[in-house]
């Protein structure tokens, strides 16, 4: 069985070697700077602060893929000797901080900085060096730039978290950042600093989102990012190897550092950017894996939830290898892959070793952010041993998910939140993990089934006029939640259930639709405009896409922040690409 263990006691992985070569990776728009080379420098070391939250896995295999080994910091003195440190923040603000002060970092980590020598933090790392944030209720950072860190207006109409892939606009000239151009890098997170005057000569590039936002910092041999390179594809590779080997990044792009470009007017704050820039509508490739009956985990399908073969002997339907099916999406241009574990109920999900496995060997190919779900909850094991919420899904982070999500048990913490009057008390997992890792990490996987109604005031529930009418003329709907794959209904509705789950600490919403599953006819409009409208975080929405219009119809009709499909890019019935090229047609942002 997988040992769990605490995430702030978390035993580190050092790796011991690295790979003698790095192969080219290649974009569509330009080559890329990750050449291949064969290095006999002995200056092929990187130190790595991990304390412990959230997903480093993926930073990990992206440094290695670079060609360097890892010297972990497991203790003060090992910031003393380190000569290049990336450090690779993730979760809560305050947890950030307490842990590194528990653990007598922080005043190693200042010293470490101010010595000059490389530095790289990543999304929280780079809050981090400001002088404090919003966040955790009020903190104090390492104060080594100007300046606080505050939460996204959630008053302007736009999503929060802010989660996808959006431009950057850099400042001035840098190994770190030159050659990306127009090309997107993976945002997430809820807090952002500003530039002002009095950190002018930190910024090195910011991005728009309600307004503009520091997304970058260089100040001598000290950068910071706000964006997850380890998670920006074959663009982020490049700007990892703009950092650790800066001379080398600035001889391939031909010796010379680019000019910042031209100042652009910015878009009205209240308003997402619209046209080809600004953050982009993600296009998420869903693998639904369970074991079939011969154990092995495989990549299957539902029409309706039932993934089972309609004909012969009602095998379970496979479609792939998880693996080799993630890699080839993320090739393709997913901007995301999430795995969702539907295989039957376990008395402890930690011994599904092979899902965990799933998500190591996928992290190692696949550098876009990975979401897993199923059996992600508090448990006991078959020995007595019982594990909170927040250790369950600390093994799937140090596996390689980015994002966890949950389906079933929110339903019943919404229905106890109610319960209680709206009153959140702590104990549900979504609580626990975004304590722990931040809202951005949890998202919550919703299965309704649409329900007619006459008379709009007969039910206790949010309905809509809907777009189609019942099967008896009804002019109204709501959407009745389901647990259990979609075999138990409860007494509550999606609008509902969406408003609850993002009180107590979701970042996100996963909006499945069991009457659309595996029809491809289009996503439920109706269904996804209703709980968008509802929710100030970003909705996902599933089920049905057929074909690249789909795609835009829900883009174009809801305030969609994504959309999901599966049975349609398994078949190669369409392809990823071809959905992106049709969003920019239609001038829907999108990465191409």
């Amino acid at each position: 069985m997988h040992k769990l263990s605490c995430p702030q006691a978390a035993a580190v992985e050092v790796s011991t070697s690295a790979p003698r070569s790095v192969c080219r990776v290649v974009t569509r728009s330009r080559p890329s700077i990750v050449a291949c080379h064969a290095s006999n420098s002995s200056n092929r070391e990187v130190t790595l602060l991990d304390y412990g939250a959230g997903n480093v896995r993926s930073v990990r295999n992206a440094i290695k893929k670079l060609g360097y080994t890892i010297r972990d910091v497991e203790k003060p003195s090992d910031l003393v000797s380190a000569e290049k440190l990336i450090f690779p923040g993730v979760g809560s603000y305050g947890q950030a901080i307490r842990i590194l002060s528990q653990k007598g970092l922080v005043a190693p980590l200042k010293d470490y900085i101010a010595s000059g020598r490389p530095f790289l933090g990543i999304c929280l790392g780079l809050q981090l060096l400001f002088e404090g944030s919003e966040e955790s209720g009020g903190c104090e950072g390492l104060g080594i730039i100007p300046g606080a860190v505050t939460q996204f207006d959630t008053t302007l109409g736009l999503p929060v978290p802010h989660i996808g892939w959006n431009n950057i606009a850099p400042t001035r000239g840098s190994a770190l950042l030159d050659g990306v151009g127009d090309r997107r890098v993976y945002f997430v997170h809820s807090y952002r600093a500003t530039p002002s005057p009095t950190n002018a000569d930190w910024v090195l590039s910011t991005t728009q989102y309600g307004g503009e936002f520091v997304s970058a910092v260089n100040r001598g041999s000290v950068s910071a990012v706000q964006f997850h390179p380890e998670k920006s594809g074959s663009t982020g590779l490049d700007i990892l190897a703009g950092f650790l080997h800066p001379e080398e990044a600035v001889a391939a792009r031909g010796g010379e550092r680019a000019a910042p470009p031209a100042p652009s007017p910015s878009p009205a704050p209240t308003s997402p950017p619209s046209g080809p820039h600004g953050l982009a509508k993600r296009v998420i490739a869903c693998l639904d894996v369970r074991s079939n009956d011969q154990g092995d985990l495989v990549v299957t399908k539902g029409d309706q939830y039932d993934v089972r073969e309609k004909e012969g002997g009602r095998d379970v339907r496979n479609l792939g290898k998880p693996v080799d099916l993630a890699a080839r999406y993320f090739e393709e241009g997913a901007d995301e892959v999430a795995f969702l574990n539907i295989t039957g109920f376990r008395d402890c999900v930690m011994e599904d070793a092979p899902m965990l496995e799933v998500l190591r060997r996928t992290s190692e190919r696949v550098f876009v952010p990975l979401t897993v779900g199923g059996g992600i909850k508090a448990l006991t094991d078959s020995s007595g041993r019982s594990f909170s919420a927040a250790e369950v899904a600390a093994e799937y982070f140090r596996s390689g998910a980015d994002k966890v999500s949950i389906g079933s048990d929110a339903v019943d913490a919404a229905q106890a939140y109610y319960a209680r009057g709206g009153v959140p008390d702590g104990s549900t997992a979504i609580e626990q993990i975004s304590a722990v890792y931040g809202k951005q990490a949890v998202v919550v996987s919703i299965d309704p089934r649409r329900v007619y109604v006459t008379d709009p005031a007969a039910v206790p529930h949010a309905t809509v006029r809907t777009s189609k009418p019942g099967p008896n003329g009804e002019e109204f709907c709501w959407w009745q939640c389901t647990v259990k794959g979609g075999r138990e209904g409860r007494d509550i509705g999606a609008v509902e259930l969406a408003q609850a789950v993002e009180a107590l600490g979701a970042g996100e919403i996963l909006l499945n639709c069991i009457d659309n599953d595996g029809v491809g006819k289009g996503f439920d409009l109706d269904l996804v405009d209703a709980v968008s409208k509802a929710v100030t975080i970003p909705v996902i929405a599933s089920s049905g896409a057929g074909c690249p219009q789909h795609f835009s119809e829900v883009f174009h009709s809801t305030g969609a922040a994504a959309a999901l499909a599966a049975g349609i890019f398994h078949r190669r019935e369409v392809g990823i690409e071809q959905v992106k090229r049709h969003l920019a047609e239609q001038n829907i942002p999108a990465r191409l």
